[in-house]
């Protein structure tokens, strides 16, 4: 008699019960490592609340309007000048293109800046330093951060130029695109048209 087909349904049942086994042992592990991330990220935060999930700032964009991702990188670009309104402190920033205009003496020159110019301007709430010897003020939190992109003709209706704005909340630690459209700050910059709708100067060094 052949006895290995007879053993040959238990073999298979055999292996089939091993299978179901290291799938469960698996499925056990990998929820395991699950719960542990989620109970790290849970100790991390603070007691009573939840921590807030990191925001990529590049996705938000003005409704109808210019997009934050328009401006990646603006972080390393050469500084223009600085400035103070009220209770904030500024950097107005610009990307390669617009510092060599001004290098080249636009808009004193009667020229306007090229298309491709973009600038940005970072406002901060002031505070005094807790450690200058003299009186100095610097950077406290982060308040808004504003464009402004040249392109001639898709903004032919507000002097050539886009602009955007975009409120900083250091509660959650998110950006919010402020009013719609690309003409929010039009209106106070048609005071230097025959600049080229450009207060800033770039500053001597």
């Amino acid at each position: 008699m052949d006895t290995s087909k007879a053993h040959q349904p238990i073999n298979q049942s055999r292996r089939l019960v091993s299978t179901a086994a290291i799938s469960i042992a698996a499925a056990v592990a990998a929820m395991g490592a699950l719960l542990a991330v989620s109970g790290d990220r849970a100790a991390s935060a603070p007691s009573g609340a939840r921590a807030p999930s990191a925001q990529d700032k590049y996705t938000v964009r003005v409704p109808n309007g210019l997009a934050f991702s328009e401006f990646r990188g603006f972080e390393d670009w050469a500084t223009i000048s600085v400035s103070q309104a009220g209770d904030l402190i500024e950097v107005i920033l610009g990307n390669p293109t617009i510092i060599k205009a001004f290098k080249a003496g636009v808009p004193d020159n009667g020229k306007a800046f090229p298309d491709g110019s973009k600038m940005a301007k970072i406002h901060w709430k002031k505070k005094q330093s807790a450690e200058a010897p003299d009186p100095t003020i610097v950077p406290d939190t982060l308040h808004d951060v504003d464009f402004m992109v040249r392109d001639s003709k898709r903004f032919s209706k507000t002097g050539g130029w886009g602009w955007a704005q975009f409120d900083y909340d250091n509660a959650t630690q998110t950006f919010k695109p402020y009013g719609t459209g690309v003409d929010c700050g039009f209106t106070c910059h048609t005071i230097v048209a025959k600049k080229d709708y450009v207060f800033t100067a770039y500053g001597k060094r």
